[in-house]
């Protein structure tokens, strides 16, 4: 098996005094903000876009599909390009290509271009996206900076889709829903120009490693299949063929990619990587956190505009304390927190944290208000994810061989997106089962009753998201190592 081995020595960017590393961290921070903005932009944009190109009810869930499935079956292979091409060339070719993909969906004229420029954005973000996190870990490997680093990252990763809703509310209302497409070929011009100045292009030692095509090829259909699945039971129910059908073949690539891969001579992935438990258990955070996170944004986001009325607008401010909470705890967690307790007690508590603003949220009513009900549970939401994604993240790179840290970075982004799709399907499935359950066992079906079924829907979903957490909390206590055994 491929060893994986910490490797900290790096000439070229020694000496604490080295301003550079913090110039990359802003650069690395807009492409990574460019890519979380825009799981969310969009779908601000959906409605205004579907008016103008006339696209139908059944149409508008591939303009997210699309970006979801190209993006989350190709992580790994995204990652794996950054250790072989080198992190400098994919980071750019990445941000080009991302840019490019975005401008034409902002030109789109028809429904299927606008589809297609989708795909284009996940499979250049899913090329992006690990090695942003690649270029972090490589680049910042003095304890205390790299801390700071990670927890400026992890606010970034945690708060990007609370702000995606703000800025596509913004640029919806004021310009045009085109422009949550063309906001991306600003950002990304901005890192180019910060990539190309100021992001190191480090040497490669020993000879150039191939590319594990079969393994490649199994990983891609496996994740393809498992995003796909999870998109059809969110859009079809959970009694479609294609939902089981999709999931059964996803499990059975993936029993195939982990037996290729013990056996390969250039793995994709190599299992001591994901097999070393502190990883283990950051990617397992991860994902409980990205599937969690989905009863945040998408039904406190529908209760606000639905039910209290709120405007896309509106609706993003609503999450600003939400942001600004989490960077607090991101900060105070990396910096403080982290280095004297460890992954260990840091990452549970942010889980037990996260529970409890879910169960919080399940009180919410028709006639609850903003600043004595739903800000509360936010703002201890914030501090939760403040608390689990930067602890994760550092942990999830810390120790990889500067070879594999692209690939051990694109698990952390497989980890989010697989968590992501998997809440998106189970809690939307779960609350339009409570909310047709309510409407059936109230009759007559008043407008008071169908505001009320639509809570009780999104009560169901938040309950469901705070036993994620708590299992994740489990899971991270029992699987993450004491800081004295260190990480192997």
């Amino acid at each position: 098996m491929t060893s994986v081995t910490a490797d900290t020595t790096s000439p070229t960017l020694a000496g604490p005094a080295d301003r550079r590393r913090w110039i990359t961290l802003v650069v690395v921070g807009l492409a990574q903000l460019m890519v979380v903005l825009d799981a969310t932009v969009v779908n601000i944009a959906l409605p205004a876009a579907q008016a103008d190109l006339g696209f139908s009810d059944g149409q508008r869930q591939w303009v997210i599909t699309a970006y979801s499935l190209s993006f989350g079956s190709l992580l790994l292979l995204g990652g794996r390009l950054s250790d072989l091409w080198g992190r400098k060339l994919t980071f750019i070719v990445g941000l080009i290509g991302f840019a490019g993909a975005s401008a034409l969906g902002g030109a789109a004229g028809t429904f299927e271009l606008l589809v297609a420029a989708r795909a284009l954005q996940g499979m250049f973000g899913a090329l992006l996206a690990p090695t942003v996190l690649a270029v972090l870990t490589t680049t910042f490997t003095i304890p205390r900076e790299r801390a700071r680093a990670f927890g400026v990252f992890g606010a970034i990763a945690g708060a990007g889709g609370a702000v995606g809703l703000l800025l596509g509310g913004v640029l919806t209302e004021v310009l045009d829903w085109r422009w949550n497409l063309y906001i991306n070929v600003f950002i990304a011009a901005l890192a180019l120009i910060g990539a190309l100045i100021f992001v190191p292009r480090l040497a490669r030692s020993g000879q150039r490693p191939r590319l594990d095509v079969p393994g490649t090829i199994l990983v891609t259909g496996a994740l393809f299949a498992l995003v796909y699945g999870f998109s059809q039971a969110e859009t079809e129910g959970w009694s479609s063929p294609w939902t089981w059908g999709m999931l059964t073949a996803s499990g059975v690539l993936l029993v195939a990619f982990v037996l290729w891969q013990a056996r390969a001579s250039h793995p994709l992935l190599p299992l001591s990587i994901v097999l070393d438990r502190n990883r283990a258990a950051a990617y397992i955070s991860v994902l409980v956190a990205g599937a969690g996170m989905f009863g945040v944004f998408l039904f406190v986001t529908y209760y606000l505009q639905l039910t209290l009325g709120y405007t896309p607008i509106q609706t993003g401010l609503a999450f600003l304390p939400m942001i600004l909470m989490l960077i607090v705890a991101a900060q105070l967690g990396t910096n403080l927190l982290v280095p004297r307790f460890g992954p260990k007690i840091l990452v549970p508590t942010g889980m037990l944290m996260g529970a409890a603003a879910m169960i919080w949220l399940t009180f919410l009513d028709a006639s609850s208000a903003y600043a004595a009900d739903v800000l509360p549970p936010l703002m201890v939401m914030g501090a939760a994810m403040g608390t689990i994604m930067p602890a994760s993240m550092q942990t999830a790179t810390l120790g990889v061989d500067r070879g594999f840290a692209g690939v051990a970075s694109a698990m952390v982004n497989t980890s989010q997106q697989v968590g992501g799709s998997i809440g998106t399907a189970l809690l939307n499935t779960l609350a339009a089962t409570a909310a047709a359950d309510y409407l059936a066992a109230h009759t007559p079906p008043t407008p008071q009753v169908a505001v009320d079924a639509a809570i009780a829907g999104y009560a169901t979903a938040y309950a469901w998201a705070a036993g994620f957490f708590v299992v994740g909390a489990v899971v991270s206590a029992t699987l993450f190592r004491g800081r004295s055994r260190g990480a192997r």
